[in-house]
């Protein structure tokens, strides 16, 4: 069959589903079957999934005409989450029992089944929907290279959401060995919602690949309608506050669900899914039975029996957080709520889109601001989902401790030539720049086990055979070593289980370790008493009624503004000034009116600094709008360089609009300007001094030592603890700083300090922004609407949510008299 002849093929099939394909994805089809590489953006529920099965399924049909089963992997789909794996496969059934009937389709995931792995390793489907770790976990198979030699296509689905992870890395050292393996495969990644499309495709192609050369970049023009709809209250705060995380507002969304087929209700964090469900719940009992919740630490089996029940429409509103972000077709789903502001423009398009998830459809979100200064982010999306504008996402460099992990995985199967596989790993976006001398002391780390750790055999996992192959021929390495593969982010976790059995979720050990047994906590919706702790579970029993009870809650859960939202945020603070105003401007007209009376709302040339004294003592705010990580950095960073002009010590304070220097002596502001401390000139070195970043980048190596295997995390429900885990590699780190700085992960260690997760960069684009600003510093009489949530969320720290209410109504009484 010619071209044409599949195409018609492809084209016939949509129309008896009662479908006509779209020009991007007749493109995509045209791209593949002409043998191109090549990334595919388009929207969420555009029919993604489709464009790349059909030309798949269509070359298989050309290159056997006959139907006769040719045994082997046709195409591999790639997914970073094991949940979309069900949709994925039943979209290539759909295809391919019309069209192949013999092809079959399989998934491989961490939740495959021992009995399904076992089949699979007699017979591979045709088409394998699998994760970036269960590929590692294939090449990690002995004679992994038959598995894979009829493979024609790999697929890696949601390539936005790896790219700028170790993830994506992992997919791109996987990639470069399959290329070599198949020379004749073709790589296509298929993207939503990322700004640096260009790079995204190269990242997942090799810069100066011929894959790269011999590649398309296809975008759905299709215009996909997103209404966003404010949630605004009758009566606004004019002294903003945070920690009520918007329930005073609950009232206004109950007519939203009541009126949608089906809602979903996003909030950012775990702690705050549990409460607002449970308030719900709680005033409007009616939902029971037709209310869920959803988040990554309720089990797997509640998890997808909540996802088969908005499919089913059985369920009327879902409480859920970025768990439910990604591709799953929710069809029913009417309305989306989005509670507080998403941080990202990127996550806020792609919950919007869960509503209206098809071809044609308009989602609707609505955003519901936690208090009211985030309501000029809600204006800001407004206009980004307008224009379209979403973030970048910025590769990861020179990975050494997945490079590691990766090496041990090819020696633990067929074992590796070195020289052959420097090659392959140079020809990654990751490791474009290696040196032949970074390769060599790879090597040795993981032949000798690095120069400070060559008297111990432990360290020494690789074997180098008569031949130069490098291999693990130690049962015991090799078992340790499949364990622990894709093991990226270790989360100090403990599973939450019934006394009579029954497996509830997970939940961290930092806050487990503050209930008592005998007390009670909601998790999962449950009301839990904690009977004890013992090997890594959390034994519970079901709580009787009347027991004060604490909310579950979870570390790292704050999301930070992204370099593009606080970009836009900006922009619409600016607005403020001038006459022309969205409906969210308006309504913080009493707002702004009562920061000018007592400061300004700055302009785009000015940089605001408001200096206040309370009975706390002296403040002083400052106000980049750079998000509350960059501001955490920020803040060390100017109370160090004020330390030096004058012995000073200050309590620090953040949010995602400022931060706050507090003291009890009063800061000499007029010096602090003269002696120009907002220059972004020695940053580095001030940051090293003034974050303690020793102690930030130990904490950082503990991750780095777990996925380079340096550290054994344990073995399936016998788990090594969390403290233990991290003195181990504490020891190591020690290790490293002490007899070798040189070391490649150690240093590793800090570069991600400063890069990920200090944004080193984005800071010094901030401090180049103010020096070209005119700083205006007001000596203001009491605190200002702006300054107000820095100061609030400081005191939620000390105080319990009770106390809080009463405090800042009555510092609102206070600041509101005149």
């Amino acid at each position: 069959m010619n071209r044409q002849q599949l195409m018609d093929i492809g084209t016939t099939w949509f129309s008896k589903q009662g479908w006509e394909a779209f020009p991007f994805q007749r493109q995509t089809w045209t791209a593949f079957l002409q043998g191109k590489h090549g990334l595919l953006n388009a929207p969420t529920g555009s029919g993604k999934t489709y464009a790349l099965w059909m030309p798949i399924i269509l070359d298989y049909l050309q290159n056997n005409p006959s139907h006769k089963r040719v045994a082997g992997i046709k195409a591999i789909w790639i997914t970073p989450l094991r949940s979309l794996s069900v949709e994925i496969k039943q979209a290539a059934e759909r295809v391919a029992v019309d069209l192949a009937p013999e092809m079959t389709v399989g998934i491989r995931s961490g939740d495959t089944s021992q009995a399904e792995r076992a089949r699979q390793k007699d017979k591979m489907p045709d088409l394998l929907i699998t994760t970036p770790e269960s590929l590692q976990l294939l090449l990690a198979s002995k004679g992994y290279e038959k598995v894979f030699k009829n493979c024609s296509a790999i697929v890696v689905d949601e390539w936005h959401e790896l790219m700028g992870t170790k993830r994506g890395v992992q997919t791109e050292l996987g990639l470069s060995r399959l290329k070599t393996i198949v020379p004749k495969m073709r790589i296509w990644g298929i993207s939503a919602t990322i700004g640096n499309l260009e790079q995204a495709r190269e990242v997942l192609l090799g810069p100066d690949s011929d894959a790269n050369k011999n590649s398309v970049l296809i975008r759905a023009n299709i215009d996909k309608k997103i209404k966003v709809i404010s949630i605004i209250p009758e009566k606004m705060e004019t002294y903003p506050w945070r920690g009520h995380m918007g329930l005073h507002l609950l009232d206004e969304v109950i007519p939203i669900i009541r009126r949608s087929k089906t809602t979903l209700i996003f909030t950012n964090v775990r702690s705050a899914c549990e409460i607002w469900f449970q308030r719900i719940l709680e005033k409007y009992p009616e939902f029971a039975g037709e209310m869920a919740m959803h988040h990554s630490s309720i089990s797997r089996e509640t998890r997808q029996w909540v996802e088969q029940a908005i499919r089913n429409e059985e369920l009327k509103v879902v409480v859920c957080t970025s768990s439910l972000d990604l591709g799953v077709d929710f069809a029913p789903v009417e309305s989306i709520i989005q509670i507080g502001g998403p941080k990202g423009v990127a996550r806020f398009l792609q919950r919007a889109g869960r509503s209206g998830h098809q071809p044609g459809k308009e989602s609707v979100i609505y955003f519901l601001a936690t208090h009211a200064i985030e309501l000029i982010e809600a204006s800001a999306l407004k206009k980004a989902a307008k224009h379209s504008v979403v973030e970048d996402r910025i590769p990861y460099l020179n990975s050494w401790d997945v490079l590691v992990q990766y090496l041990n995985t090819l020696a633990v199967s067929d074992g590796f030539y070195p020289d052959k596989i420097y090659d392959e790993v140079k020809s990654t976006f990751c490791y474009q720049t290696m040196t032949p001398e970074n390769w060599q002391w790879i090597l040795n780390f993981i032949a000798q086990g690095s120069q400070s750790l060559q008297a111990y055999d432990e360290y020494k996992k690789v074997e180098i055979e008569e031949d130069g192959l490098f291999k693990i021929n130690n049962r015991a390495t090799a078992m340790h070593h499949r364990m622990q593969i894709g093991t990226i982010v270790s989360d100090a976790v403990l599973s939450v289980k019934y006394v009579g059995g029954g497996f509830i979720g997970t939940i961290e050990e930092w806050f487990i370790s503050k209930v008592q047994p005998g007390e009670v906590f909601i998790f999962a919706g449950k009301k839990l008493e904690l009977y004890k702790v013992k090997n890594m579970q959390v034994l519970v029993k079901r709580a009787e009624s009347g027991k004060p009870v604490k909310h579950a809650s979870w570390l790292g859960g704050r999301l930070t503004l992204s370099a593009q939202m606080s970009e836009l945020l900006r922009q619409e603070l600016y607005a403020a000034n001038f006459a022309s105003k969205t409906p969210e401007l308006v309504a913080l007209a009493g707002l702004f009116k009562r920061q000018r009376k007592e400061s300004i709302v700055p302009s785009d040339n000015e940089f605001l600094i408001e200096t206040f004294k309370t009975r706390e003592g002296y403040h002083a705010i400052f106000y980049p709008f750079e998000g509350r990580f960059v501001h955490e950095a920020l803040a060390s960073l100017f109370a160090y360089r004020i330390s030096l002009l004058s012995p000073i010590t200050f309590s620090l304070a953040y949010n995602d609009y400022g931060f706050e220097l507090l003291s009890d002596q009063q800061i000499d502001m007029q010096q602090v300007l003269d002696n120009e401390l907002f220059v972004p000139e020695h940053v580095h070195t001030d940051l090293q001094i003034s974050l303690n970043s020793t102690e930030m980048a130990r904490r950082k190596f503990r991750d780095i030592a777990v996925i380079s295997g340096l550290v054994f995390t344990g073995y399936p429900g016998k788990l090594v603890k969390t403290k233990h885990l991290q003195g181990g590699a504490q020891l190591l780190f020690e290790v490293f700083r002490e007899y070798e700085p040189d070391n490649l992960l150690f240093q590793q260690a800090y570069r991600e300090t400063f890069e990920h997760q200090l944004e080193e960069g984005r800071l010094i684009q901030a401090l180049e922004r103010i020096q070209n600003q005119q700083i205006v510093w007001k000596q203001c009489d009491k605190p200002t609407p702006f300054s107000f949530p820095i100061i609030t969320d400081r005191l939620r720290e000390k105080l319990s949510s009770e106390k809080l209410s009463d405090r800042i109504k009555r510092m609102t009484a206070s600041y509101m008299k005149d």
